[in-house]
């Protein structure tokens, strides 16, 4: 392995515990709210602006805006609605199935969802085959996460 190859490594691994610490936080701001969706629009809302803030200070190059007027209505919606309706759904279980769990079989959903994309070619995508140690890696992912939930 290469030195970039172990960093982009190390900063995957580091952005999925993001992603663990994400769920604990957003559901004690559910609680404090009284509301999960009021803690998912916190939760948006504050990355929103960070995201402007970033954009505005390390922008290079022109955006092109006036694609906007073209993209499929698809395109436009669905990668927001998609992560509002993780955040909230996250910040639901996580107290109740716990971090781990939550974690486990979110990413087992993701290998699925990632398995069934890749084999029909969805969005463009480059159509893979199904193959055994392609099927045979995701029903490990998907015993490793059951044993995490239920052991």
């Amino acid at each position: 392995m290469t030195l970039l190859g172990l960093i982009l490594t190390l900063c995957a691994l580091g952005a999925g515990a993001l992603i663990s610490l994400q769920a604990p936080i957003n559901a004690e701001a559910a609680v404090r709210l009284g509301n999960p969706i009021a803690a998912s629009t916190l939760s948006f809302c504050v990355g929103a602006v960070a995201l402007i803030a970033i954009t505005s200070l390390f922008l290079r190059q022109d955006v092109d805006l006036a694609a906007l007027k073209t993209m499929p209505l698809y395109i436009l919606l669905s990668g927001g609605l998609l992560g509002a309706m993780y955040v909230t759904a996250s910040l639901m279980l996580a107290p109740r199935i716990g971090v781990a769990a939550l974690i486990a079989l979110g990413i087992t959903g993701q290998l699925i969802a990632a398995l069934l994309l890749d084999r029909f070619g969805l969005f463009g995508l480059l159509e893979r085959d199904l193959s055994l140690g392609r099927v045979g890696g995701a029903l490990l992912v998907v015993a490793g996460s059951l044993m995490v939930r239920y052991l």
